[in-house]
């Protein structure tokens, strides 16, 4: 269903109950989520840049590789092992002319991570712009029942990932370069559910904003992004299934986002021009404030 004024590719809860494993697929979601595959127009913003995106197979990450693409830039895309879903953000980002790069493989693995950045050097030339956004969430009613490989797996695909990414990055990343890391509502209105995400959430949006001041030296920007309930796979892939019947009805729109409405957002923070903004965080939140 729709809401009286919002579009009818932004539909509002009560969603079909779903479920589906770890780590999910975009074909099986009811509804389809919006990527702006059909309504993104881009403007000429990045042109020549050279764009690496961790989970760019779906969700966010194939919302961002779509409207880097069309605005210019080539894209490396790191996924776990979703292939179908990553050979469809290929496909998009070559459409628009772009070249698209494919790295399966565990960002768990540090050795993974600097590997990523090296195939972004030998196949695209160099990294302009890092997009660290791939993620892990489980959701667990009691601490008791997060056991020890659930929380540290957490760490090291949300935050240690990150570290290892952006290490391996800002070693080729000239002055003018930008990182955006995704964070997440949960860093300012931690979900108890997602006790472990939400703590590696404020990790991530503590280690940007450090990160940011280390960097300026460099000319090496450095923002988060803060999303609020996006409907993407990580959502029927690990949640329960009333949890995502009533998915986005929590903030003052009453409805999911789709991951089309935060690629703006990631443009206008690689965007050259944003050469003053860096240390920010950006919420994507559907109205609920972060403070």
């Amino acid at each position: 269903m729709t809401s009286p004024n919002a579009p009818e590719n932004h539909p509002t809860p009560p969603f079909p109950k779903q479920h589906q494993p770890m780590p999910g697929r975009t074909a099986e979601m009811t509804p389809q989520p919006d990527h702006g595959e059909t309504s993104y127009r881009g403007s000429g913003r990045l042109v020549g840049k050279k764009a690496v995106i961790t989970g760019g197979d779906s969700g966010i990450g194939r919302a961002v590789a779509i409207a880097f693409a069309r605005e210019g830039a080539d894209v490396l895309i790191a996924y776990l092992n979703e292939d179908d879903d990553a050979e469809d953000t290929a496909r998009l980002v070559e459409e628009a002319g772009r070249k698209a790069v494919l790295v399966p493989g565990d960002i768990q693995d540090p050795a993974h991570c600097r590997a990523i950045i090296d195939r972004a050097v030998s196949e695209l030339g160099g990294i302009d712009i890092l997009v660290n956004n791939a993620a892990h969430q489980a959701t667990f009613a009691d601490i008791a029942d997060i056991d020890d490989e659930e929380w540290d797996l957490t760490f090291r695909v949300n935050i240690h990932a990150m570290f290892y990414l952006t290490k391996a990055a800002v070693a080729h990343m000239k002055p003018g370069s930008a990182i955006i890391n995704t964070a997440s509502i949960n860093a300012d209105a931690p979900n108890p559910g997602l006790l472990a995400y939400a703590t590696t959430k404020g990790a991530i949006q503590n280690f940007t904003a450090g990160l940011a001041q280390m960097l300026a030296e460099k000319g090496i920007r450095a923002n988060a992004v803060a999303p609020g309930p996006i409907w993407t796979p990580l959502i029927p892939s690990t949640m329960p299934e009333e949890a995502v019947a009533e998915f986005g009805s929590q903030v003052p729109m009453k409805r999911a986002g789709q991951p089309a409405e935060l690629a703006t957002t990631y443009v206008m923070l690689a965007d050259p021009l944003s050469s003053y903004v860096s240390g920010a965080t950006v919420a994507v939140t559907g109205g609920k404030p972060i403070l």
